[in-house]
Formats: C-alpha cells, sequence, structure tokens
C-alpha cells in the first residue's frame, strides 16, 4: 500500500508522519532523503558543487543550504537545475526503501509539495492533513517567530487548502487535541491496513 502524505506548512504533518511510524508504517521522508543525497561525499553533492560552485560548500566540507538557496531562490532556471540532481536522486532511494519493506506494509511517502508537484495520482492513497489557513499563519508566528508577512507568503507558495484537498483519499484535521489527532490517524492507519492485507 503506497500512500502518499502531504499538508502546507504548519499543518502538522510531520506529527502525523510521526504517529503513522509509530503505529507500523514505512516511513519514507523527502526532505530527509534529499539532505541524504547530497551529504558530504555523495556524487549528489559533487554534481551540485560543479553546477553552482565551491562558494556552496561549508568549511567542514558539507553543502551550506543558506549559500545555495541565495543562488537558486528567484531563479526558476538555477532551481531547476538544482531539482534535476536532486529529485531523481530522491526518488531513486525512495524506491529502494520501499523495494526492502515487508509485504503488505503501509509505505508512507511524506511529500511536503505533493500537491504541486502533480504526483497524487502516483499513490494508492493520499493523506492530507488539514488546518484552516489561520491557523498555519498563527502557528508560523507563535512557533517559528515569523511575522504575519512572511507567514502568509510562504502559505502563498504552496498548493491552496482546496487544491490539496482535492486530492485527498483521507483527511485527517488538525485543529483539535493531540489525542483527537492520535485518534484519527489511528482510523486512517487501520483503513490503509486493511486496505494493504
Amino acid at each position: 500500500m503506497r500512500v502518499g502524505l502531504t499538508g502546507g506548512v504548519a499543518s502538522g504533518k510531520s506529527t502525523v508522519s510521526a504517529i503513522l511510524a509509530d503505529l507500523g508504517a514505512v516511513l519514507i521522508d523527502a526532505d530527509v532523503l534529499a539532505r541524504e543525497v547530497v551529504a558530504p561525499g555523495t556524487d549528489g553533492l559533487a554534481d551540485v558543487v560543479e553546477a553552482f560552485g565551491p562558494g556552496v560548500l561549508g568549511t567542514d566540507g558539507a553543502l551550506d543550504r543558506p549559500a545555495l538557496g541565495a543562488i537558486v531562490f528567484g531563479d526558476e532556471a538555477r532551481r531547476r537545475v538544482l531539482e534535476g540532481i536532486i529529485h531523481p536522486r530522491v526518488r531513486a532511494r525512495a524506491a529502494e526503501i520501499e523495494a526492502e519493506a515487508p509485504s503488505g506494509a503501509v509505505v508512507v511517502h511524506d511529500i511536503p509539495l505533493l500537491t504541486e508537484t502533480g504526483q497524487a495520482d502516483a499513490f494508492d492513497a493520499v493523506v492530507v492533513v488539514d488546518v484552516p489557513v489561520q491557523t498555519q499563519v498563527a502557528r508560523m508566528v507563535e512557533l517559528r517567530g515569523l511575522t504575519r508577512d512572511e507567514a502568509e507568503a510562504r502559505v502563498a507558495a504552496q498548493a491552496t487548502r482546496e487544491e490539496r484537498l482535492a486530492s485527498a483519499t483521507y483527511v485527517v484535521d488538525n485543529t483539535g487535541t493531540p489525542e483527537h489527532l492520535r485518534e484519527r490517524v489511528a482510523e486512517v492507519y487501520a483503513e490503509l491496513s486493511a486496505r494493504s492485507g
């Protein structure tokens, strides 16, 4: 059972993915893999340095993400070069992890930009973690120290809430208590497990 998990910024998707892993899902986190494929000593990092120059390396030999971000942010052509290096490697690593999963496992791909990248159809089910936009903004202001304008810009840079919900097989509302969230995720996991069996 291949499951795509997504949600807008500050929706609580990371919390939901952790609960799913606790319940027994095999978790494949695209953000973790994106860091892994450009770790020191990888061909991914070598290709990034070749494309963007040695200025994207820190003194420790690791990728200097802010330096790279300064180059690709706002330059779509440069961003596409970077995506062309990272995305195929992330997909290949995700396929390896999935191939190693036990038979009948629920394999959850945690993909922040699942809707934006048009990947919903690649999965047996899509779980969307949902909160109202005003909740996303409030959480980023309170928990991450962003200004209201910065928070609203981050929300605006992603798919709309309606676009995400349109791709959902299951919706996990994360406006209640942690206990309610865990109960809802357990319900969804039980259904996914039944379908995978």
